[in-house]
């Protein structure tokens, strides 16, 4: 088992081998200025004032009424009365860590943003991990589409990457999302279902607006209950442009890919997670990064020829489409490692303000109608949540790069302001601030000079009309079990809707003109008439299947960070243990030993173990998979042990490897399992591991699944 690491210090995630120290530790700096640490400190009040007494308010004697001059009480009062800000109408429930980007090397040929530049700089990031529908309040593991959001702190000014981890969206324009918003949210009538889109109002509006297709099936999928935020691809969705100094502008897709691999849970352990531990994936984040498995993902982008914009069977500017990988390859630009928890969640996770808005020279904007509404939506909620225009002073989101301008005043202004004149030109200042030419080094930021010669009208270009072939290539590049997931996702989801004209429409009018095997299957799964045929004609594509697209071609290759449950009773065999550990530990896995109850527990040969848990305080969701020593005594108590025998059980369900050493294989025949290859048995623990680990590097044994079905959930 791993021993836990201490975060790290400045100068550890600044990169003591890199030249400029001093400029990839300044954002540290920064956010250390405003770090408080109470360690040896006399309470006092925000004003300073020392306080004697903060057990009693000032009264008119011991039983007598509080007085109102008690300033130390009204102010701790008013401040807990005051604490809560508004939640963000989307993506409220999150979390997030702090990291560095680093470049593989120069990309100055592809743009001149200065991060992408210096392959030896360690440029600060913050990245927000989140659910988009449900609350502040609701849970981890709901199916929902997971923003992923990153603040980059480059030396040039702020970079907002904000997406998902999904590369599309339910919509093509911005003027429809507090339509998409309004419908997927809770109901208004009596604010139900909370974190799901299992409702009426969500798939009357998805089956009445098939520019949804693509996204709702990629939301159906097991990317939207992923095993953990570590193992989730990002996508930047929209299509930016990327400019290097010579003004050449090319057009680009951003992608982040996980060194873990990307993987999901399956349904019903993601519901019991939901239930058991509803902070299932922050957990999991913030244990990482403390026990040292410091989270990575690789930066990549598709690179598009502005002469090539229109080669494609769809337009590059509609983001409920992706240019497949087959077609456009990820050229790799970066890795980006989080190696720090939050010191406070309020101050850094629900504070940190992004906008896509948030550009530096190098990048800028594509015409996707949605995204330039998002350029104007984000600022305008981080106004109403934080209270003005200058959240950018809160110390989450202060850029490393010195902001002057005549910018002044408003609420929670915190820089100090020196000169007379807050306006530009001015000459009683020596006309400080003054622009930098966009030619000069480290030039002004410069919008490209697309040229537009168009009239003003409300209409959709012809281009995006296409609503069905990528949903279709994604139903088409998914495995079986992808497929199988695909189907029952939509006969639940369905199933919830209580008017059976929504479910009709959507199977008839959306499914059928995507995959009439799936609409098919959903129709009988809801007692509906199969439809006979869609209702569009099918539109010739120039790609049929995209393997890059199916999770089980994501999978990492080996079992780093993967977490193993160790079964135990008294009398187990303490050498298999020690066995099994070493072995994980060597794999970079961990292990935790888990007994009847939190006493430890006795080995065989009368050595005490101490133990994790519980098997009830870490149920087996919690886990990749599970190993069960041998030891005659161990093994009988655990046959008689219900709790146990549900522990193996629900991780049979759920797919996942179980090795069973010795006597353990009493408790295979005890309820009848079938030995397959993620079921193993055997004496020696050093000839399990080889077969196990290579279980768990498939993350589930998938040719389970129709057996695993017919056990009681």
């Amino acid at each position: 088992m791993s021993i836990k690491k201490p975060a790290p210090d400045k100068s550890e995630m600044a990169g003591t081998d890199t030249p400029d120290r001093a400029n990839t530790n300044a954002k540290l700096d920064s956010l250390e200025k405003f770090r408080s640490d109470a360690t040896g400190q006399a309470l006092r009040t925000n004003q300073g004032v020392k306080i004697a007494d903060n057990q009693n308010t000032l009264k008119a004697g011991p039983r007598g009424p509080s007085l109102l001059e008690d300033f130390i009480m009204r102010e701790k009062i008013t401040h807990f009365d005051h604490e809560r800000i508004p939640e963000r109408i989307v993506h409220a429930r999150g979390t997030g860590a702090h990291g560095f980007f680093q470049s593989y090397e120069n990309h100055a040929a592809l743009t001149k943003a200065g991060f992408l530049q210096d392959p030896g700089k360690k440029t600060p990031v913050f990245v927000r991990f989140s659910t988009v529908q449900g609350p502040r309040g609701s849970g981890d593991t709901v199916r929902d589409v997971r923003g992923f959001a990153v603040k980059f702190f480059t030396d040039e000014g702020n970079f907002d990457l904000v997406g998902n981890n999904m590369p599309v969206f339910f919509i093509q324009d911005a003027i429809k999302f507090p339509d998409f918003v309004h419908a997927v949210k809770p109901e208004p009538h009596n604010e139900i279902p909370t974190g799901g889109s299992a409702h009426d109002t969500f798939w009357d509006f998805v089956s009445l607006v098939p520019e949804s297709a693509h996204m709702v099936i990629w939301a159906m999928s097991d990317r939207a209950i992923p095993k953990s935020l570590r193992s989730m691809q990002g996508f930047g969705v929209h299509t930016f442009r990327l400019i290097n100094a010579e003004g050449k502008s090319r057009f680009v897709k951003f992608h982040w890919r996980p060194t873990a691999g990307t993987c999901s849970l399956v349904w019903d352990e993601a519901q019991k997670l939901a239930g058991k531990d509803t902070d299932y994936h922050r957990r999991d984040l913030w244990e990482a990064i403390e026990m040292g498995d410091y989270p990575e993902w690789e930066l990549g982008v598709q690179i598009v020829e502005e002469e090539n914009e229109h080669d494609f069977d769809f337009d590059i500017l509609d983001p409920t489409k992706i240019i497949p990988e087959e077609i456009v390859p990820i050229t790799p630009l970066g890795k980006m490692t989080l190696n720090r928890n939050p010191d406070n969640f309020f101050a850094e996770v629900e504070q940190v303000a992004f906008c896509p808005g948030h550009i530096v020279p190098g990048i800028d904007f594509s015409n996707d109608p949605l995204l330039q509404g998002r350029l104007f939506s984000y600022t305008d909620t981080q106004i109403s949540r934080l209270g003005g225009p200058n959240f950018h002073e809160l110390p989450i989101n202060r850029p490393v790069a010195p902001f002057h301008n005549g910018q002044r005043d408003a609420q929670h202004r915190t820089t100090i302001d020196k000169g007379r004149a807050s306006y530009e030109p001015n000459s009683i200042d020596g006309g400080w601030p003054k622009e930098t030419p966009p030619a000069a080094q480290d030039g002004g930021f410069e919008s490209y000079p697309e040229r537009i010669d168009a009239a003003k009208i409300r209409q959709r270009s012809e281009s995006f009309s296409d609503h069905f072939s990528q949903a279709r290539l994604f139903f088409n590049s998914m495995s079986e079990h992808e497929k199988e997931h695909i189907i029952a996702a939509y006969s639940f989801e369905l199933g919830k809707v209580e008017r059976e004209f929504i479910r009709a429409r959507e199977v008839n009018e959306i499914l059928a003109n995507i995959d009439l095997t799936l609409a098919r299957r959903v129709a009988q799964n809801l007692g509906l008439p199969a439809p006979v045929k869609g209702t569009v004609e099918v539109r010739k594509t120039s790609l049929d299947r995209s393997p890059a697209l199916s999770q089980a071609n994501l999978l990492p290759g080996n079992i780093k960070t993967r977490k193993v449950a160790i079964l135990a009773a008294n009398g187990v065999d303490g050498a298999a243990i020690d066995a099994m550990k070493k072995a994980l530990e060597a794999e970079g896995a961990h292990a935790k030993l888990l007994g009847p109850t939190s006493a430890p527990v006795k080995t065989a040969d009368g050595k005490a173990l101490a133990v994790d848990a519980s098997m009830e305080g870490m149920p087996s969701i919690a886990f990749d998979a599970v190993f069960v020593p041998g030891g005659a005594a161990s093994v009988t108590a655990l046959s008689g042990d219900g709790v146990a025998l549900h522990y193996l059980l629900e991780a049979y369900k759920h797919l996942k490897a179980i090795a069973l050493h010795g006597e353990a294989k009493q408790l295979q025949d005890l309820l009848k399992l079938d030995a397959d290859v993620g079921l193993l048995q055997g004496k020696d623990v050093g000839a399990l591991t080889k077969p196990f680990f290579a279980a768990i590097g498939e993350h589930r044994v998938w040719a389970r699944e129709p057996k695993a079905k017919a056990i009681p959930a």
